[in-house]
């Protein structure tokens, strides 16, 4: 997993981040649009997620391994 210092950069070499238009919400999120993530999927090997309150705020990026162990956790409430 690697924060990104530059939210505009995503993940990966600069400028060179996800397309902002493929943004996909979690279906758990409620209707109000509050409380949940987003992921940008198509990066080979790669998840970004982001907070969906701010677009434009911090992307962390977790192997595609790590994202699976995560949302595993979650699903067991061990997280």
């Amino acid at each position: 997993m690697r924060l990104t210092e530059n939210p505009k950069e995503g993940y990966g070499m600069a400028g060179n981040g996800p397309d902002p238009t493929k943004w996909l919400k979690s279906s758990y999120s409620g209707a109000n649009g509050g409380d949940c993530i987003e992921i940008a999927p198509g990066n080979p090997g790669a998840i970004p997620v982001r907070d969906s309150k701010p677009p434009d705020g911090l992307i962390i990026t977790f192997t595609s391994a790590a994202f699976s162990f995560f949302v595993t956790a979650v699903k067991r409430g061990t997280l």
